[in-house]
């Protein structure tokens, strides 16, 4: 259960961030906004590392340097959701950007990609998959 108000908490933070990233773009740019929305980022997530204190210091050594580029990801996110909701609006925005999501992770689950384990999907997750897409083309119209 926790694990399911975990997610619905971060759907709504990417929602609100995309929408306050878009209005803050329309004054100073883009990639300003993805600047500010990163660093005051960083600034959040070092905040509270200070006060909880959770992991271990030396686990950042153990860290596949590929996996470091994750944050970078968080640049191109900010950049191609402000564009979309400012050329779409949010409700498509964000649904198309679920379909991506779901695609993406259905690829991760079924290859094993970054060490996860290999799900088996069946037919209801196809199912499940394909009515996101149709309710997302049924919403365009």
């Amino acid at each position: 259960m926790r694990g399911i108000i975990f997610a619905f908490l971060g759907g709504a933070c990417i929602t609100l961030q995309g929408v306050a990233n878009a209005r803050i773009s329309q004054d100073i740019g883009t990639w300003q906004a993805a600047t500010i929305t990163q660093l005051t980022g960083f600034l959040m997530a070092l905040l509270i590392l200070l006060f909880v204190r959770d992991g271990k210091k030396d686990g950042f050594k153990k860290v596949k340097p590929l996996y470091l580029l994750g944050g970078s990801f968080g640049a191109i996110v900010i950049f191609t959701e402000v564009t979309a909701i400012q050329m779409m609006g949010v409700t498509y925005t964000i649904s198309a950007l679920l379909i991506a999501q779901l695609f993406l992770t259905f690829l991760i689950d079924v290859r094993g990609w970054f060490g996860v384990k290999k799900l088996k999907l069946r037919v209801p997750h196809f199912i499940g998959i394909g009515m996101m897409i149709a309710g997302v083309v049924i919403m365009k119209f």
